[in-house]
């Protein structure tokens, strides 16, 4: 079995792939995945060149790393895990969304895959964690296979008056997350771009509200048309 640092380092690369705007299959760059992982870039490309020896990943010099179908599915067992506990710890012992993704880190490589299906069952099979992250399922569906996460756009590409759902957070700083919490911007609350999302700032109307974020932070609140509405980037 895979070591619990290549087991984070193989997380990553999945999460990366899923996140970025790159085109499916592309290369995860060994800066970007040093510093999700937080090593140096030398420490990194150790351990891909390690990784790939096993079989786990494709690596290129001065290029990057990706997933093998075997790394695949060690990556998405882990998201599974992670997910599914940070779920467990708001839902039933009542932790705060915004301190469930450290805990997580620590015990998703701990729980036993009995103990794992016990807390899938207690929660009734959920599809996403408290984020609004998609759960990969226990036969080891794949989630986010190499690319951009196909059904979502994000707030700082949206245009004004398209009536929207706030599907995922992208982001697990526990600050960002509690002022998200304070102006209601969680996974299935109805939002619309009311400013101009050319400026610095998007401007979001929740409810009565109106919510200014930066453009790098609206990246991070991935959206989906609400019902009846066309997708948000079908009026672009």
């Amino acid at each position: 079995m895979p070591t619990p640092t290549v087991e984070n380092y193989l997380k990553q690369i999945r999460l990366d792939a899923t996140r970025s705007s790159a085109a499916a299959g592309a290369l995860c760059p060994m800066g970007r995945l040093a510093a999700a992982v937080g090593v140096t870039p030398g420490t990194a490309t150790t351990m891909a060149k390690s990784m790939a020896a096993d079989g786990l990943i494709e690596y290129r010099p001065r290029g990057g790393v990706r997933l093998t179908p075997r790394g695949g599915k060690v990556a998405d067992r882990m998201l599974r895990r992670h997910r599914l506990i940070e779920l467990f710890l708001v839902e039933t012992l009542g932790m705060d969304w915004a301190d469930v993704h450290v805990e997580a880190e620590e015990l998703e490589h701990a729980v036993s895959e009995k103990v794992l299906a016990l807390i899938d069952a207690k929660l009734g099979h959920p599809a996403a964690d408290p984020h609004g992250s998609p759960i990969p399922r226990a036969a080891g569906a794949r989630v986010g296979a190499a690319g951009p996460d196909p059904a979502f756009s994000d707030l700082a590409s949206c245009p004004r008056g398209v009536r929207l759902e706030v599907a995922r957070i992208v982001d697990h700083d526990a600050a960002f997350l509690r002022y998200l919490r304070r102006r209601g911007l969680v996974p299935g609350a109805a939002v619309t771009v009311c400013g101009d999302p050319t400026r610095g700032a998007v401007e979001v109307a929740v409810g009565d509200a109106t919510v200014r974020l930066g453009r790098p932070s609206a990246r991070r609140v991935r959206v989906r048309r609400a019902s009846g509405q066309a997708d948000p980037g079908e009026s672009r």
